[in-house]
């Protein structure tokens, strides 16, 4: 009797433990259709959608207008326009970088004669960061050490003016005057710039042409034009390309005052903190300085741009 018991007993534990496992089952096996119907509604915003790009039929550089009915050229504008346009994490830090820039560049470019359009030549070039290029070109508008001494920059181990935005741009007015009148139209002005004008012109007389949509160049300087037209498109007209941002999202020109330095300095930090400011503010400011020190030895008169007062939170300046 025991043992029925026993039997009995072990039948119901059986039961009790498949009811358990078939009840975790069933709950599993629903919870896929549970996420399949809130997903949707929960993550992706209503109307989003990925689509082809209406190319501007007035499509110009600095009035000189596109051949969009040239399918060739229309193909090569809309490769710049979709990758622009949807590379949206990069598009968006240009918009607010530009935002920043712009206000310093424009009216230099206005003061020579230049195009306000080339503002986007160096976005094209430096995504108007300090960096510079595998092949040595530096600052915004990515001049060659060679060709920044051309056109008056300072540029050595202690002082590199490539990374001085007034006098970079000021620079770059002088070169694209220059080689506007050798070639004519802006837009072979703006490739020369990219490929250096020795080599548009191989290209031209080579190819016996003298307009740059007739030109067959090389990936680089063949894509250049396009992407600047694409650049000035989008950052001209954020809305239109699907871009939701405002005004307070752009980053902001800082105020600052000038100080006049024709001495030698043995520490830039020290002379930070003159200022309240740290030797990493100094720098963002004044991104020319190239080490911690100045040597000046022939006392040269330098302009240093140090923010407005209580400007940054500094935590330890000045002590």
């Amino acid at each position: 009797m025991k043992y029925i018991k026993n039997i009995l007993a072990g039948i119901g534990l059986i039961v009790v433990m498949g009811s358990l496992i078939f009840a975790v089952q069933s709950n599993v096996m629903e919870q896929p259709e549970k996420i399949a119907v809130e997903t949707p509604d929960k993550n992706v915003s209503d109307g989003y959608k990925i689509s082809a790009i209406e190319i501007p039929s007035d499509l110009n550089f600095a009035g000189e207008k596109v051949p969009v009915d040239d399918p060739e050229v229309l193909e090569r504008v809309d490769r710049e326009f979709l990758v622009n346009t949807y590379w949206q994490s990069n598009a968006l830090l240009l918009m607010k970088r530009a935002n920043k820039y712009f206000p310093i560049i424009e009216p230099i470019l206005a003061k020579n004669g230049i195009p306000d359009d080339f503002k986007y030549l160096a976005v094209a070039e430096s995504a108007l960061i300090d960096v510079a290029s595998p092949k040595g070109a530096a600052g915004m508008w990515h001049f060659m050490k060679a060709t920044g001494r051309e056109y008056g920059l300072e540029v050595n181990t202690n002082v590199d003016e490539r990374y001085h935005i007034e006098k970079s741009t000021q620079a770059a007015c002088e070169y694209i005057n220059k080689w506007k009148k050798r070639f004519g139209t802006w837009t072979l002005t703006a490739a020369s710039y990219n490929a250096g004008p020795g080599g548009v012109q191989k290209y031209m007389r080579i190819q016996k042409v003298d307009n740059y949509y007739d030109l067959l160049l090389g990936q680089e300087t063949g894509r250049y034009v396009f992407r600047i037209l694409a650049l000035k498109e989008i950052l001209s007209n954020p809305d239109k390309y699907g871009f939701d941002v405002e005004k307070a999202d752009f980053y902001k020109t800082v105020p600052t005052f000038s100080v006049q330095v024709d001495t030698a300095v043995t520490s830039w930090a020290d002379f930070a903190k003159l200022y309240e400011i740290n030797y990493k503010i100094l720098k963002r400011h004044n991104p020319w300085l190239r080490e911690p020190h100045l040597n000046n030895a022939s006392r040269k008169k330098y302009v240093v741009e140090i923010p407005n007062k209580g400007y940054y939170r500094m935590t330890n300046a000045g002590q």
